[in-house]
C-alpha cells in the first residue's frame, strides 16, 4: 500500500472513529437528559421547614439540625434529581442528625462513588458517621462503605443492597425496602444479604413502594403504595434516627 491509500485509510478510521464517539456522546446525553424530577411537595417541603437550617455547601445540600454528633451523607437513587430527597433529609434532620445531600453526575451516583470524602473533613464535631442511599444510591454508598469503613460507623439503604462484600466489617447496616416495592430487584436483594454483616438489620415497611422515599412522582414498574410518601418518609425517618443514634 503506497502513502496515500495509507493516508487515506487512516483518514477512513479516525471519520470513523469521531463518528461512532460522537453517536455514542448523543445517545449518553439522551440517556441522562431523561430523568425523574422532583415534584412540588419537595419544594414546599424545603421553604416550610424553619427548624432545620439548610444550606447549599459544596455542592450539597446540607440540613442541619443544631448540635448534632451524628451525620448521614445520603447518595440519591439513580436519573432522580437529588432535590426530590429533600423532604426526607427534613424529617431525618428532625430526629437529630446532620444529613448531607450531594448533586451526583449526570444523577448517577456511579460517577462520583467517593463523595462523601469531600465532606468527612468538614464537620469535626461529627463523631460518628453514616453512608447511605437510595436505590442505586444505596449500592454505590455500599461500595464506598466497603473501601473506607474505617471512617464510617454504618451504612443505610433503603430499597437497594450491597454487591460488595462488607460481611467481615464492623459497620452497622440497615437495610429498609416497602412491601409494595416492584422496582427492586428481590432476587439480587436476598442473594447480596450474604454481602452484609450476619447481624445486619432489616424493616419492610407496610404499603411502602419504592418511589416513596423520595418525592419524584410514579415510577416505571413500581407498585401501588397504600401509604402516602409522608408516611413512608415518616416511618423511615423514626427508623433511621433510632438505629443510627442508639448504636
Amino acid at each position: 500500500m503506497n502513502a496515500k491509500k495509507k493516508l487515506k485509510t487512516g483518514a477512513r478510521i479516525a471519520i470513523g472513529l469521531a463518528t461512532f464517539l460522537l453517536v455514542l456522546g448523543g445517545v449518553f446525553l439522551i440517556y441522562v437528559s431523561d430523568y425523574s424530577h422532583a415534584d412540588e411537595a419537595a419544594v414546599a417541603a424545603a421553604i416550610s421547614a424553619t427548624d432545620v437550617h439548610i444550606s447549599n455547601t459544596d455542592g450539597a445540600l446540607v440540613f442541619d439540625p443544631g448540635n448534632a454528633d451524628t451525620a448521614l451523607i445520603f447518595y440519591p437513587g439513580g436519573k432522580v434529581e437529588y432535590t426530590a430527597y429533600e423532604p426526607l433529609m427534613i424529617q431525618i434532620a428532625r430526629q437529630g442528625i446532620l444529613c448531607i445531600l450531594p448533586e451526583m453526575p449526570f444523577n448517577l451516583a456511579v460517577f462520583d462513588i467517593n463523595a462523601a470524602d469531600a465532606y468527612l473533613p468538614q464537620y469535626p464535631g461529627i463523631s460518628h458517621w453514616y453512608v447511605g442511599g437510595h436505590s442505586l444510591g444505596g449500592s454505590m454508598a455500599a461500595s464506598y462503605a466497603a473501601k473506607n469503613s474505617e471512617k464510617l460507623e454504618g451504612l443505610i439503604l433503603l430499597a437497594s443492597y450491597s454487591a460488595s462484600d462488607i460481611s467481615q466489617s464492623e459497620l452497622n447496616v440497615l437495610s429498609i425496602f416497602g412491601s409494595k416495592d416492584g422496582v427492586l430487584n428481590m432476587d439480587s436483594y436476598r442473594s447480596s444479604r450474604s454481602n452484609l454483616p450476619a447481624d445486619f438489620s432489616e424493616l419492610i415497611l407496610s404499603g411502602g413502594n419504592h418511589a416513596g422515599f423520595g418525592n419524584y412522582g410514579p415510577q416505571k414498574g413500581d407498585g401501588t403504595a397504600e401509604i402516602t410518601p409522608e408516611q413512608q418518609q415518616a416511618e423511615t425517618a423514626e427508623a433511621v434516627a433510632e438505629f443510627c443514634l442508639t448504636q
